[in-house]
């Protein structure tokens, strides 16, 4: 609880005074020219504005690290992934270059602090190579030897911070099913009979995100950046991790995952036919070309996030086996 209050408060705080000062120094969201032409209208909108949520949560869980030797490596491991993003960011704004890092250096960055936590949670005490089965109410887990468990856990981090860097493509999408993901998390990790350390990172996300979502839901007055969204993704999948559960990404994700897939989708059948499944991909593009409105995208994934959410929950803790 104290970890969510402080987040929010510093999210609403920090929040009024940074979407004024990325406007003064032209911070602006540069708009690729293969999206929605509705999205055009978009150009200039301050951008990186992921440090809203990401700098009360570092401070909030930096305190709390000194009491729980358990929060600093997933502290670290979402810093990361947010360096590698600002660095995307900042050539994108400094060099008014569109694209940014090469898919090559991003992913490259992004591995190396994959298969740097991934190599800690192998051996971590805490973590370890078991991984949590469904409907056995925690209580029963697979062990994977640890040359599995690293690439796995690494491939597993780095999907999905390029699943929730996808999603973050109209006002408050990211932002909101992400909060819904992450108090998921936070009920997973406060009822689990075995305590994960996840607790205090999650609500310090839901928190602040739920902060910054007052200046991010449509129309929105600032845009996270890649900065915000592959620190959001490197803190999901980390919690995760810690919670020894890769697989319940697949529910508290859910939105995450048909972004992914979608685009997978359009790219392969597009290779093999020239044409097209989507109107354009990420899926919530192809919505909005048949017509709805960016709340109304927004409403109805994080309703769907939501339920997933309660039936992930319900595998995590259900017990049939």
């Amino acid at each position: 609880m104290v970890s969510f209050i402080a987040a929010f408060a510093g999210a609403m705080a920090l929040g009024a005074v940074t979407v004024p000062l990325l406007k003064r120094f032209g911070i602006g969201q540069t708009i690729r020219d293969d999206g929605p032409q509705s999205h055009l209208v978009k150009e200039g909108i301050p951008t990186m504005g992921g440090v809203i949520f990401l700098v009360p949560a570092i401070l909030t869980l930096g305190a709390f690290s000194f009491w729980d030797p358990r929060i600093l490596p997933q502290l670290l491991a979402f810093t990361g992934f947010g360096i590698v993003g600002f660095v995307d960011d900042f050539i994108k704004v400094k060099r008014r270059n569109k694209n940014g890092l090469t898919p090559m250096q991003k992913t490259a960055g992004q591995m190396v602090v994959a298969v740097a936590f991934s190599t800690y949670a192998a051996f971590s005490p805490y973590i370890g190579t078991t991984i949590i089965l469904p409907l056995t109410g925690m209580a029963g887990v697979v062990a994977i030897p640890f040359w599995i468990y690293i690439p796995f856990t690494a491939f597993v981090m780095y999907a999905t911070t390029n699943a929730v860097n996808l999603t973050d493509g109209v006002d408050g999408l990211a932002t909101s099913v992400s909060t819904a993901a992450m108090v998921a998390f936070t009920v997973a990790s406060i009822l689990s009979v075995r305590e994960d350390g996840a607790s205090a990172l999650t609500a310090a996300f839901a928190g602040g995100l739920l902060g910054f979502l007052f200046y991010n839901a449509h129309p929105a007055r600032v845009i996270m950046g890649d900065s915000g969204s592959l620190a959001l993704g490197g803190a999901v999948a980390t919690a995760a991790i810690a919670m020894r559960a890769h697989w319940v990404l697949l529910f508290f994700g859910i939105i995450y995952v048909a972004e992914a897939l979608s685009v997978v989708i359009q790219v392969s059948y597009f290779k093999r036919t020239k044409r097209r499944v989507f109107k354009m991909a990420p899926i919530h593009h192809h919505f909005e070309l048949s017509g709805w409105g960016e709340n109304k995208i927004v409403l109805v994934f994080s309703a769907a996030t939501v339920v997933f959410c309660c039936a992930g929950l319900l595998l995590l803790f259900g017990k049939v086996f």
